[in-house]
């Protein structure tokens, strides 16, 4: 009698032992996620604030000093480009 007692409350250990494992690891696991997807985020915006900012910086340059009477700064990146391109394969 004395043992089925005892097997049983080790059994009742064991069992919460392991819904206590598991509900850790599922904390730890949102946890990381959670700081994961923070840092990701973080980083996108200031990747995207600077790309921006760069875009816009290389727009005004090209419409001040590059671009030709009549040409939009697209047209004007794409002849630059070309350019470039044909430089580079003399």
């Amino acid at each position: 009698m004395v043992r089925d007692t005892e097997g049983k409350r080790k059994k009742a250990i064991k069992k919460n032992a392991i819904k206590t494992y598991k509900a850790i690891e599922k904390g730890s696991v949102d946890a990381y996620r959670l700081s994961e997807k923070t840092a990701v985020s973080g980083y996108m915006a200031i990747q995207n604030g600077v790309v921006g900012t760069y875009q816009k910086i290389e727009d005004k340059f090209i419409d001040t000093f590059l671009k030709q009477e009549g040409e939009t700064i697209e047209e004007a990146r794409q002849r630059i480009n070309q350019s470039l391109r044909k430089e580079e394969e003399k």
